[in-house]
């Protein structure tokens, strides 16, 4: 199984930015996939969740009203799209699902 994020950057407050996920080695389509972060010397916190056909998502708390998950099957690709960004989403996004993990991209607003 291999997960690779892309899109990650420097951007101001307020801006956006938008993530990707290539999946491959596995049945992408039968699969919930998630997005997970982790600040700088903080813990791994939860971020986004979607269902394998896409009709389900859930958001932490944090990022509800301004993050959207999404993904395209046909593509093995999932996504979150970032907007109204704040120095507190600076972190290393994972993309995963439940239990491969990538490599993470960094994000960081300043």
């Amino acid at each position: 199984v291999q997960l690779v994020e892309s899109g990650g950057g420097l951007v101001q407050p307020g801006e956006s930015l938008r993530l990707s996920c290539l999946a491959s080695g596995i049945t992408f389509s039968r699969h919930d996939m998630s997005w997970a972060r982790q600040a700088p010397g903080k813990e791994v916190e939860w971020v986004s969740t979607i269902s394998s056909d896409g009709s389900n998502t859930y958001y932490a708390e944090s990022v509800k009203g301004r993050f959207t998950i999404s993904r395209d099957n046909a593509k093995n690709t999932m996504y979150l799209q970032m907007n109204s960004l704040k120095s507190e989403d600076t972190a290393l996004y994972y993309c995963c699902t439940f239990k491969d993990w990538g490599q993470g991209t960094q994000v960081t607003v300043s």
